[in-house]
C-alpha cells in the first residue's frame, strides 16, 4: 500500500508522462486537410503538399516510436505506402500500415541488426517523389545496429554485432554519459550521425523527434540519425582514452576508430552537407515539457512548487546527496518554497558499476537518498522522494524507479537490510523490491529522460 505522499508522487509523475505522450502531441500538432499536411510549431508551421509525392514511407526507431507511428497512421491512414519501425521489446502498439520489429535495449541484438538492414533498404528505395516520415526517440541507437564493414588500403575492417555489444557494455559500466556513448556509436555505424540522410537523399523527410538527452541536442538523440554531427572520430578516441577503454573494448572497434581519426574512413554527416538535404527536424517533446506537467499537478494537489532544472547529470549517488541537502534546507528553513513544498528535477544521471547487482540510475538514486534518510536524526520525517525514468524501464529492469521516505526506511530496518551493502553491489532493485519501494509503470511508450520529485511537508 502506498502512503498518501507516495500516491501524490505517483500522480505528479503520471501527469509528467501525459504531457509527453507522443500520440497526443502528434495528433494535436499535425493535421491533414485535403492534400495539405500541416505541422503546427511555435516557431512556424511546416506545410507539405502531398500532391508533390508519389509515395509516403514511414520509418523510425526508439522506445516511443510505436505511439508516434500510431498517431501518424491515424492522420495519414492508407496514404502510407510502406513503413517499418524498430522498438524495444514490449514497447508496441497495434499498427495497420507500419510494420514493427522488436529489438533489444540498451545492448543491441540480432533483431537490432535486422531492423537496421531493412530500414536502410527501405530508405535507399526512395526518390525525389517520396515523402519520408521518420519517427525518432530515445533508444534508437541500440534498436538500429548496423555493423561496420570497410576496406582501407587492402585492410578489411569489420565491426560485428558482438563487437558492438561488448563496446556498449563497457561504455555503460564505466559511467560514460549518453552523449559520449552515442559519439562512439555514431562512428561505428552506417546509419547514425546523419548517415541515414545520405540513404534518403533525394527524398524529402519530416523527422519527428522526442528527446531523451539533456539539452535536447539533435545530434545525440538516437545518435543523430537525421542530424548533422558535431563530433568526430577524434572525439570518439578521446572518450576511449578518457575512460581507459582500449583494453576493455574489442580491438576491431579501436582499429576502426583509429583509422577514422586518420581520415581513412568517411566522417559522419557535417553541417554543410546537411544543408543540401531535404530534411526537416521537428522536436516534439522534451524533459522540460514533462516537468511542466509535473508542476501543474503538484500545484493542483496543494503544493508550493519549485522546478530546479531539466539538466541534472553526473553520478546518481551524487545527485541524491545534492537533493538530500535541498530537502534538509527546505524542511528546516523553507529555503526554496513554503511548506508543503514539491521540488521537481529532471535530467539523466549515470552509475559507474562496481558490483554485480541489479538496478538502474533512478533506483540507485532512491537507495542513496534512503541511506541519507537513515543518517538523519529525524529519520527523514516529512521528506518523501521518487526518482523514475519516463520510459518505464530504469536500466535493465522492469521498474521505472523507486521511492525513499521514512516508511521505506522503517521497513528496511525491520528486515535488517544494509543499505550500504546493496549500494556497494549496485543492487538497488532487490533492496527496493524487498521493502515494497519499487515504482513500476510498465512500458510507457514515451521517453524524455528522468524525473525526480521531492515532497517536503
Amino acid at each position: 500500500m502506498m502512503t498518501n505522499e507516495q500516491e501524490h508522487l505517483r500522480q505528479i509523475f503520471a501527469e509528467a508522462l501525459d504531457r509527453v505522450d507522443p500520440y497526443k502531441i502528434i495528433t494535436n500538432r499535425v493535421s491533414l486537410e485535403g492534400e495539405i499536411l500541416t505541422v503546427a510549431m511555435d516557431e512556424g508551421d511546416v506545410i507539405v503538399d502531398l500532391q508533390e509525392f508519389e509515395r509516403i514511407v514511414v520509418i523510425g526507431a526508439g522506445k516511443a516510436t510505436a505511439k508516434m507511428a500510431l498517431a501518424i497512421e491515424k492522420i495519414l491512414g492508407s496514404r502510407i505506402e510502406s513503413g517499418l519501425i524498430s522498438v524495444k521489446y514490449g514497447h508496441t502498439e497495434e499498427l495497420k500500415y507500419i510494420q514493427t520489429i522488436e529489438a533489444a535495449h540498451p545492448v543491441p541484438d540480432d533483431n537490432s541488426v535486422r531492423a537496421a538492414r531493412e530500414i536502410e533498404e527501405l530508405a535507399c528505395s526512395t526518390t525525389d517523389k517520396t515523402l519520408v516520415i521518420n519517427l525518432v526517440s530515445g533508444g534508437g541507437s541500440a534498436l538500429l545496429s548496423s555493423p561496420m564493414h570497410a576496406e582501407v588500403d587492402g585492410e578489411k575492417i569489420e565491426v560485428t554485432l558482438e563487437d558492438k555489444q561488448n563496446t556498449t557494455k563497457a561504455l555503460l559500466a564505466c559511467g560514460a554519459d549518453i552523449s559520449e556513448i552515442n559519439c562512439i556509436r555514431k562512428h561505428l555505424s552506417s546509419l547514425k550521425g546523419g548517415r541515414l540522410l545520405r540513404c534518403l537523399r533525394p527524398a524529402r523527410s519530416l523527422n519527428f523527434i522526442l528527446s531523451d538527452v539533456v539539452g535536447d541536442n539533435l545530434d545525440t538523440i538516437a545518435s543523430g540519425l537525421t542530424s548533422y554531427d558535431r563530433s568526430t572520430y577524434c572525439d570518439a578516441m578521446s572518450i576511449v582514452d578518457n575512460y581507459e577503454l582500449r583494453d576493455k573494448i574489442p580491438a576491431n572497434v579501436v582499429r576502426a576508430l583509429e583509422l577514422g581519426n586518420t581520415g581513412k574512413l568517411l566522417e559522419t554527416l557535417k553541417k554543410d552537407e546537411f544543408s543540401e538535404i531535404r530534411a526537416e527536424n521537428i522536436l516534439i517533446g522534451t524533459n522540460r515539457i514533462a516537468l511542466l506537467g509535473a508542476r501543474d499537478k503538484a500545484e493542483e494537489l496543494g503544493y508550493n512548487v519549485r522546478m530546479l532544472t531539466s539538466r541534472l547529470q553526473g553520478e546518481a549517488a551524487d545527485a541524491a546527496d545534492m537533493l538530500w541537502a535541498i530537502a534538509q534546507d527546505e524542511r528546516e528553513w523553507e529555503l526554496l518554497e513554503k511548506k508543503p513544498a514539491c521540488i521537481i528535477v529532471g535530467g539523466e544521471t549515470v552509475v559507474t558499476l562496481k558490483g554485480n547487482g541489479k538496478g538502474g540510475r533512478n533506483q540507485e538514486m532512491a537507495l542513496q537518498f534512503l541511506m541519507r534518510l537513515g543518517q538523519d536524526e529525524l529519520n527523514g520525517e516529512s521528506i518523501h522522494f521518487l526518482a523514475a525514468s519516463t520510459d518505464g524501464n530504469d536500466g535493465p529492469t522492469d521498474a521505472a524507479g523507486g521511492f525513499a521516505d521514512s516508511a521505506v526506511l522503517e521497513k528496511s530496518r525491520e528486515k535488517g537490510l544494509s543499505i550500504a551493502e546493496y549500494l556497494k553491489n549496485n543492487d538497488s532493485y532487490h533492496f527496493l523490491q524487498m521493502v515494497g519501494a519499487l515504482f513500476k509503470t510498465g512500458p510507457t511508450n514515451t521517453n524524455v529522460c528522468d524525473v525526480q520529485l521531492l515532497i517536503v511537508k
